[in-house]
Protein backbone atom coordinates (compact mmCIF):
# COMPACT_ATOMS: atom_id res chain seq x y z
CA UNK A 1 0.00 0.00 0.00
CA UNK A 2 1.51 3.23 -1.54
CA UNK A 3 1.49 6.52 1.33
CA UNK A 4 0.32 9.60 -0.17
CA UNK A 5 3.07 12.12 0.14
CA UNK A 6 2.64 15.12 2.13
CA UNK A 7 1.96 18.58 0.68
CA UNK A 8 4.54 20.32 2.27
CA UNK A 9 7.37 18.13 1.70
CA UNK A 10 9.37 18.92 -1.60
CA UNK A 11 8.13 16.74 -4.89
CA UNK A 12 4.56 16.86 -3.82
CA UNK A 13 2.23 16.09 -6.88
CA UNK A 14 -1.84 17.15 -6.41
CA UNK A 15 -3.72 14.50 -7.54
CA UNK A 16 -6.78 14.68 -10.23
CA UNK A 17 -9.73 15.54 -7.38
CA UNK A 18 -7.46 18.43 -6.21
CA UNK A 19 -6.44 20.22 -9.80
CA UNK A 20 -10.23 20.42 -11.26
CA UNK A 21 -11.53 23.74 -9.73
CA UNK A 22 -9.29 25.58 -11.24
CA UNK A 23 -8.54 23.49 -14.29
CA UNK A 24 -12.15 23.69 -14.93
CA UNK A 25 -11.97 27.13 -14.57
CA UNK A 26 -9.10 28.13 -17.27
CA UNK A 27 -10.57 25.77 -19.81
CA UNK A 28 -14.03 27.16 -19.75
CA UNK A 29 -12.33 30.64 -19.85
CA UNK A 30 -9.83 29.17 -23.21
CA UNK A 31 -12.78 28.29 -24.49
CA UNK A 32 -15.02 31.22 -24.04
CA UNK A 33 -12.25 33.26 -25.61
CA UNK A 34 -11.90 31.00 -28.62
CA UNK A 35 -15.53 31.07 -29.14
CA UNK A 36 -15.01 34.93 -29.49
CA UNK A 37 -12.95 35.00 -31.54
CA UNK A 38 -14.02 32.63 -34.13
CA UNK A 39 -17.18 34.67 -33.88
CA UNK A 40 -15.61 37.89 -34.93
CA UNK A 41 -13.18 36.17 -37.24
CA UNK A 42 -16.21 35.39 -38.62
CA UNK A 43 -16.91 38.06 -41.90
CA UNK A 44 -19.57 40.84 -41.30
CA UNK A 45 -22.26 41.53 -43.78
CA UNK A 46 -24.51 43.06 -41.67
CA UNK A 47 -25.86 43.17 -37.92
CA UNK A 48 -28.66 40.97 -36.84
CA UNK A 49 -30.13 39.44 -33.51
CA UNK A 50 -28.08 36.45 -33.72
CA UNK A 51 -24.84 39.03 -33.01
CA UNK A 52 -26.36 41.03 -30.40
CA UNK A 53 -24.16 39.45 -28.02
CA UNK A 54 -20.88 41.34 -29.84
CA UNK A 55 -21.14 44.24 -27.62
CA UNK A 56 -20.70 42.28 -24.22
CA UNK A 57 -17.29 41.39 -25.38
CA UNK A 58 -16.59 44.43 -26.87
CA UNK A 59 -16.86 44.35 -30.70
CA UNK A 60 -19.12 46.29 -32.58
CA UNK A 61 -20.90 46.51 -36.08
CA UNK A 62 -18.73 47.78 -38.30
CA UNK A 63 -20.61 50.52 -41.12
CA UNK A 64 -18.86 49.81 -44.13
CA UNK A 65 -18.95 52.60 -46.02
CA UNK A 66 -18.52 52.85 -50.06
CA UNK A 67 -14.85 53.53 -50.96
CA UNK A 68 -14.38 54.75 -54.78
CA UNK A 69 -11.27 53.74 -56.27
CA UNK A 70 -9.53 55.77 -58.18
CA UNK A 71 -7.52 54.90 -61.35
CA UNK A 72 -4.03 54.56 -61.12
CA UNK A 73 -2.18 57.85 -62.68
CA UNK A 74 -0.76 57.04 -65.90
CA UNK A 75 3.26 58.29 -66.17
CA UNK A 76 4.44 59.18 -69.80
CA UNK A 77 7.84 56.76 -70.97
CA UNK A 78 9.61 58.91 -73.30
CA UNK A 79 13.06 58.00 -75.10
CA UNK A 80 15.57 60.90 -75.67
CA UNK A 81 17.47 61.22 -78.86
CA UNK A 82 21.51 60.81 -79.06
CA UNK A 83 23.86 61.02 -81.43
CA UNK A 84 25.52 57.21 -81.24
CA UNK A 85 22.14 54.72 -80.88
CA UNK A 86 21.41 53.54 -84.22
CA UNK A 87 18.00 53.72 -85.67
CA UNK A 88 17.48 49.86 -85.89
CA UNK A 89 18.54 49.48 -82.03
CA UNK A 90 15.71 51.59 -81.34
CA UNK A 91 13.41 50.15 -83.26
CA UNK A 92 13.97 46.91 -81.69
CA UNK A 93 13.69 48.10 -78.43
CA UNK A 94 10.72 49.07 -79.22
CA UNK A 95 9.32 46.24 -80.58
CA UNK A 96 10.61 43.46 -78.06
CA UNK A 97 9.75 46.16 -74.81
CA UNK A 98 7.44 48.10 -75.50
CA UNK A 99 5.24 45.30 -77.99
CA UNK A 100 4.94 48.02 -80.70
CA UNK A 101 4.48 47.27 -84.51
CA UNK A 102 6.94 48.05 -87.02
CA UNK A 103 5.58 50.58 -88.30
CA UNK A 104 4.41 52.05 -85.45
CA UNK A 105 8.05 52.02 -83.74
CA UNK A 106 9.51 53.64 -86.92
CA UNK A 107 7.21 56.29 -86.20
CA UNK A 108 8.18 56.78 -83.19
CA UNK A 109 11.93 56.40 -83.65
CA UNK A 110 11.73 58.95 -86.42
CA UNK A 111 10.17 61.65 -84.00
CA UNK A 112 12.95 60.64 -81.76
CA UNK A 113 15.74 61.36 -84.32
CA UNK A 114 14.08 64.62 -85.49
CA UNK A 115 12.38 66.16 -82.58
CA UNK A 116 14.84 64.73 -79.76
CA UNK A 117 12.36 62.72 -77.77
CA UNK A 118 9.58 60.47 -78.72
CA UNK A 119 6.71 59.33 -76.74
CA UNK A 120 6.34 56.10 -76.49
CA UNK A 121 3.45 55.40 -74.26
CA UNK A 122 1.39 55.82 -71.08
CA UNK A 123 1.57 53.55 -68.21
CA UNK A 124 1.01 53.38 -64.78
CA UNK A 125 4.17 53.94 -62.92
CA UNK A 126 5.57 50.54 -61.72
CA UNK A 127 5.11 49.46 -65.08
CA UNK A 128 6.53 52.67 -67.00
CA UNK A 129 9.35 52.41 -64.44
CA UNK A 130 10.09 48.68 -65.56
CA UNK A 131 9.83 49.64 -68.80
CA UNK A 132 12.44 52.48 -68.70
CA UNK A 133 14.40 49.95 -66.89
CA UNK A 134 14.69 47.24 -69.39
CA UNK A 135 15.75 50.15 -71.88
CA UNK A 136 18.79 51.10 -70.05
CA UNK A 137 19.92 47.55 -69.59
CA UNK A 138 19.25 46.44 -73.14
CA UNK A 139 20.81 49.54 -74.41
CA UNK A 140 23.67 49.06 -71.57
CA UNK A 141 24.55 45.71 -73.05
CA UNK A 142 24.69 46.83 -76.47
CA UNK A 143 27.15 49.95 -75.76
CA UNK A 144 24.50 52.16 -76.42
CA UNK A 145 23.83 55.53 -74.52
CA UNK A 146 20.32 55.24 -74.98
CA UNK A 147 18.20 57.17 -72.45
CA UNK A 148 14.61 56.65 -71.48
CA UNK A 149 12.41 59.19 -68.89
CA UNK A 150 8.98 58.92 -66.95
CA UNK A 151 7.27 61.71 -66.80
CA UNK A 152 3.51 62.36 -65.09
CA UNK A 153 0.87 62.56 -67.82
Amino acid sequence: MKRKRNPEKPGFRRTAPEMRPNTQKKLCTVIAEREALSIVQRPFFGYDDSMAGLEKIGVRPSSRKEEKLKEPEDYRVILLNDNYTTMEFVVAVLISIFQKNEGEAKRIMLDVHRKGRGTVGFYPWDIARTKAEQVHAEAGRRGFPLRCVVEQA
